[in-house]
């Protein structure tokens, strides 16, 4: 799934990030580190993958859009 970068803390290293209905989805540190990035800036387009539905929707994944997922 592809997803915009929307937010992104670098000291604690969780955001959120928008779906393409505009809907924000958070993250946190774990999902950040499971894709290798170093920082992610607003406006990214990124790859992710979600667990959950409606409010209990989460990223458990988040990387560039150019990177491979490793569970694909």
């Amino acid at each position: 799934m592809q997803a915009t970068a929307f937010t992104f803390d670098p000291d604690t290293r969780a955001g959120s990030v928008l779906l393409d209905d505009g809907t924000p989805v958070p993250f946190d540190t774990a999902a950040f580190d499971a894709g290798g990035l170093r920082l992610l800036r607003p406006g990214q387009r990124v790859r992710i993958r979600t667990e959950g539905d409606g409010e209990a929707r989460r990223v458990v994944f988040v990387t560039l859009q150019t990177f491979p997922d490793p569970m694909l």
